[in-house]
């Protein structure tokens, strides 16, 4: 399992891009949480198998429908957080 941090940068937010990013992440059976942050940003950790992240990683580049992203920010973090589901912050 791998814990990933994906930063989104563009218009992310009041688009409905943490639902979606939601209901995508769990089609994927990938747990973690979705946030937005102060700056305009979306924080996503996300932990799951390899494949399956960068399947998201995929879909965010694509921009979700009402959404524009920018720029995207990718970390592998080391940690043995455990995340039940994938929840929105």
């Amino acid at each position: 399992m791998e814990v990933t941090q994906i930063l989104v940068e563009g218009k992310v937010q009041g688009v409905y891009f943490r639902a979606k990013t939601q209901k995508k992440a769990k089609m994927l059976g990938l747990t973690g949480y979705v946030k937005n942050l102060q700056d305009g940003m979306v924080q996503i950790i996300v932990s799951g198998v390899a494949e399956k992240i960068d399947l998201l990683i995929e879909w965010i580049n694509r921009s979700p429908e009402g959404s524009r992203v920018d720029n995207i920010e990718i970390k592998t973090l080391e940690t043995d957080k455990v995340f039940k589901t994938f929840s929105i912050k």
